[in-house]
């Protein structure tokens, strides 16, 4: 199986580590099954180089889902961070979906969460974005393929002056390359 990822736009963002998954594999069998997952994951991302995650859930009146402090490390041998995130997942009912099915929980959070974003944007604090992750790992699938979001989304994502990242990676097989994996970055 290759993997191919393009980025849509260039911001750093938290990242899956696709070297741990490697599925589980049938006995007696070359084939390796791919635990069936939603092929899209949609999250709120504040990224702040003066403000801590304690007084970016004061200011904007909401917890986050996980973050990171300025300050703290990844690992011990790596340099400190120079900067916080905020994170906030936003996730379907059943636990699966596309992006449409996924809009209702960010417009869920209310449009005071989104005013009070802007106001940390405008006032230089923290950048905002709005995060897809876009896997596709069936090409024949119809419900893996395309992002529609909708002006009501748009307005939300303008109130909180979010920009909008989309990472997608699409896992094909290659046949012609050794071993049958090859990462590849366009």
């Amino acid at each position: 199986m290759c993997w191919t990822a393009e980025r849509r736009r260039s911001y750093p963002t938290p990242r899956t580590d696709h070297s741990r998954e490697q599925g589980r594999q049938d006995r007696g069998s070359d084939e390796r099954q791919v635990p069936a997952v939603s092929a899209f994951r949609m999250y709120l991302r504040v990224v702040s180089e003066s403000l801590q995650p304690e007084e970016i859930s004061r200011r904007l009146g909401a917890e986050p889902d996980e973050s990171t402090s300025i300050g703290s490390r990844r690992r011990p041998q790596l340099p400190p961070r120079s900067h916080s995130t905020w994170i906030r997942r936003a996730d379907a009912p059943e636990g699966r979906g596309r992006p449409e099915d996924l809009e209702p929980a960010v417009l869920g959070w209310g449009t005071d969460l989104a005013t009070a974003l802007g106001r940390l944007a405008d006032a230089g604090e923290a950048s905002v974005f709005l995060e897809i992750v876009q896997e596709i790992r069936d090409l024949d699938d119809p419900q893996q393929k395309g992002i529609a979001l909708s002006a009501d989304l748009m307005s939300w994502l303008g109130a909180a002056r979010a920009s909008l990242d989309i990472d997608q990676y699409v896992y094909h097989e290659c046949g012609d390359e050794p071993g049958g994996v090859s990462p590849s970055a366009p």
